[in-house]
């Protein structure tokens, strides 16, 4: 996802079994809140059990805060409009405000994917908001269903599987014998989704994890939900918005997608995704040409040198000189995870001059210096992030699980999927760095996904909530990009657009008079007034 802060905010995905068990307790039931004290949960709603958190994810909180911290497993419906098909657990962290005296309620985090790993991000809260938010509310991170230490979307049971039908999903297939590969993976990526998740599968949808939602708010005691979600997240806060638009207090969304393209023409939706990557990458070489000595790339016209390596790197993969090779994968996939990241911004620009400077060798130095090897190359190469992804998976076989399986359930494919390869030349001719990756992406994937009626929620996005949603974009947003965020401010029906002229995907933690607009905002409903465009802390090249 982000930068600075938000970068360091991230925790993985941590692979769990699923956990679809039948109920043993009465289901909760949808609730209003109505006659429930402050900080009790609604007749009829079971209230949270919290307890102590033992795990290593508290060792970086300082000792005389740990007691602030609690975890919970909630039981919600697997089916919501079903008690009898059984229930999911979800796991929860709670961060206590830090002034109970003052407390307004509790603020539910989400920070995207979908498959994101949200459960332990109230460790890091003090990196997304300032200190009157931990003042004044509970704040609490949760695995969505399918993802993390909730009951999880598992698809394989051996790592052999795993990597044999992942292996083949490369991300820039060129060759025909490549795209029959990648295509027949995702088909068998799907069954075995289908064989080894069971029910689950069927009940991915973001309209589940709003309705989850509703029911912890419940279950904490609030009447109305404050909540944050940062990119695939702000969905679910767009969701929630329109599905109990009464029950919806405070609510800001960083890293817009556009809900009713997302949800109803998902193909232009992912082409318009590709265009959003080429936007961020030439305000990425524009600005290295701008700051010269400030970006190694920047000598001679970085724009013309940046698609001679991609040109070159479509015909053969380049040999460095210790043998190891840089193919148009490792390529593609390295700049589109760079981009999400300023501070990423200046050794990506020394790695691709390096990776320049081996087509094309400087005549005044050292042999040595002509020399680079993988490991010189580590923005590139080795990104902090998948793309694809707002933390970094820490399975090796099981992260793209509750990707596709939510993606799957809430995009609308109309496509076969032997439509791909043609849609990935269209797409390519006009977006040459990002249109193939991302055809290659979802809708190669959902084309086969074995659910075929998901029970997914697809507007209207229009209904009014009491307060205006705040709805966050950066200028030059790779993933989710600023068009994005002007869109799911118009489709709401009560919102307002901050804008902010910053590289990277999203910004939260890392603009200080926006966090004090956002702040303002959650504590006392305060909201900024239209029309403004605010600047992020540090910039990418200093």
């Amino acid at each position: 996802m982000l930068t600075t802060r938000r970068a360091r905010a991230r925790g993985g995905l941590v692979a769990g079994t699923l956990a679809v068990a039948v109920a043993l307790t009465a289901s909760p039931a949808a609730a209003t809140g109505e006659g429930s004290a402050p900080g009790e949960p609604a007749a009829g709603v079971p209230q949270v059990q919290w307890g102590e958190c033992a795990e290593p994810a508290l060792e970086t909180v300082p000792e005389e805060q740990r007691d602030q911290f609690s975890c919970a497993t909630y039981r919600v419906p697997l089916d919501h409009d079903n008690a009898a098909a059984g229930t999911v657990d979800l796991a929860l962290m709670r961060r206590a405000a830090g002034n109970p005296d003052a407390r307004i309620g509790s603020l539910f985090l989400n920070p995207g994917g979908p498959g994101g790993s949200g459960r332990t991000l109230p460790v890091l809260a003090d990196q997304l908001f300032e200190p009157p938010v931990l003042e004044r509310f509970d704040l609490i991170g949760f695995d969505p269903r399918g993802v993390g230490k909730s009951s999880s979307v598992r698809c394989f049971t051996t790592e052999e599987d795993a990597y044999e039908v992942l292996g083949e999903q490369v991300p820039v297939p060129l060759e025909r014998q490549r795209i029959s590969d990648v295509l027949r993976a995702y088909q068998e990526y799907g069954e075995f989704c289908a064989a080894n998740t069971g029910a689950l599968l069927n009940h991915l949808s973001t309209k589940d994890v709003a309705r989850d939602l509703d029911l912890l708010r419940a279950a904490v005691g609030d009447e109305r939900l404050n909540y944050v979600g940062f990119s695939y997240g702000t969905l679910i806060g767009a969701t929630y918005a329109n599905m109990f638009p009464g029950k919806a207090r405070a609510m800001v969304l960083d890293g817009n997608v556009d809900p009713a393209l997302r949800t109803g023409d998902s193909a232009r939706y992912e082409r318009e995704r590709a265009k959003g990557f080429e936007v961020a990458l030439d305000a990425f070489l524009t600005e290295c040409g701008q700051v010269r000595e400030r970006c190694a790339f920047s000598e001679g016209r970085p724009r013309k040198k940046f698609d001679e390596l991609r040109e070159r790197l479509r015909r053969e993969p380049i040999e460095l000189p210790d043998g190891d090779t840089v193919d148009i994968n490792a390529f593609t996939g390295g700049v589109a995870g760079a981009l999400y990241a300023p501070q990423a911004f200046p050794g990506l620009a020394q790695d691709l001059q390096q990776l320049y400077e081996v087509l094309h060798p400087p005549q005044a130095t050292e042999p040595e210096e002509q020399a680079p090897a993988r490991d010189d190359l580590s923005t590139l190469l080795d990104p902090a992030e998948d793309s694809r992804f707002d933390v970094r998976p820490d399975s090796p076989y099981t992260s793209q699980d509750a990707y596709l399986g939510v993606n799957c359930s809430d995009k609308r494919f109309q496509h076969a999927q032997q439509e791909v390869p043609a849609m990935a030349g269209e797409w390519e001719r006009e977006m040459p760095t990002f249109g193939r990756i991302q055809a290659f992406s979802d809708a190669a994937g959902c084309a086969t996904w074995p659910v075929r009626e998901p029970d997914a929620y697809r507007g209207p996005w229009n209904r009014s909530t009491e307060h205006p949603v705040l709805v966050i974009g950066n200028y030059y947003d790779p993933a989710t990009q600023y068009a994005f965020a002007e869109r799911m401010a118009d489709q709401l029906g009560f919102a307002r657009l901050l804008s902010v002229d910053a590289f990277g995907h999203c910004i939260l933690g890392n603009s200080a008079r926006l966090d004090t607009a956002t702040a303002e905002y959650l504590i006392d409903l305060k909201v900024p007034a239209p029309g403004q465009v605010y600047e992020p802390d540090t910039h990418p090249f200093g």
